[in-house]
């Protein structure tokens, strides 16, 4: 689905699965690559719309845990795209993916990552995406910003009308209420969730963050 000129969502296809997102270009680039039981789904819809997986060369992801990371090896295989890791991500690897599989008492989704980015920019032809780090679901948390077309990628930090839990390892509430806060005071048009559905528009962006600090805050 095509949200804006080389942007495209993969909507969760079911249980321990979540919202893709590919940015087209040079070079192209897969955020979360899901669950690998329904990778063959998203390469469907991938090619639907016209996207090579060999034309994908990042794989990117916005937290390790198993509902956005599992298919990171497989698609690795089959696109030759590079797996890359912010640097909070590495360092959070093994509490973040092995621990975190301990809790749900299933095998974590290991990969190995070929590459870590050295910046806070993830660069796709002329345009330059932000990295954010953002603690408070999960340690390893990053959110990925376009400034140019006001889109924020943000993973579990906040959905429409809720934020992403704090009762997994390295869940923290405070931290996510400072990181929710801080976001809320960008320039955002597109708020692009790992699960459920995109909210659009400045008005219904801010409106979000309102609702969820209003009524979903005091709860965490």
């Amino acid at each position: 689905m095509k949200l804006t000129n080389n942007l495209y969502l993969y909507p969760e296809c079911g249980m321990l699965d979540c919202n893709t997102y590919v940015i087209t270009g040079d070079p192209g680039v897969i955020i979360d690559t899901g669950n690998t039981m329904f990778l063959n789904e998203r390469l469907e819809g991938m090619r639907q719309d016209g996207i090579d997986p060999s034309s994908i060369g990042i794989i990117a992801n916005t937290h390790l845990h198993i509902d956005h990371c599992s298919a990171n090896e497989t698609f690795k295989e089959i696109s030759g795209a590079k797996i890359t890791l912010h640097p909070v991500q590495k360092a959070n690897y093994d509490f973040v993916v092995i621990e975190g599989a301990r809790i749900f008492g299933i095998a974590p989704a290991e990969f190995t990552e070929d590459a870590v980015f050295d910046d806070h920019r993830l660069a796709i032809g002329d345009t330059a995406w932000e990295m954010i780090v953002a603690p408070g679901h999960s340690p390893d948390c990053v959110c990925f910003y376009n400034g140019k077309e006001k889109i924020l990628i943000c993973g579990d930090v906040l959905f429409e009308m809720n934020t992403g839990r704090v009762d997994l390892p390295g869940g923290n509430g405070d931290e996510l209420k400072k990181t929710i806060t801080s976001l809320s005071k960008m320039d955002i048009d597109y708020l692009l969730p790992g699960h459920m559905g995109t909210v659009n528009g400045a008005d219904k962006v801010q409106a979000n963050f309102e609702f969820i600090m209003g009524n979903v805050f005091p709860w965490l």
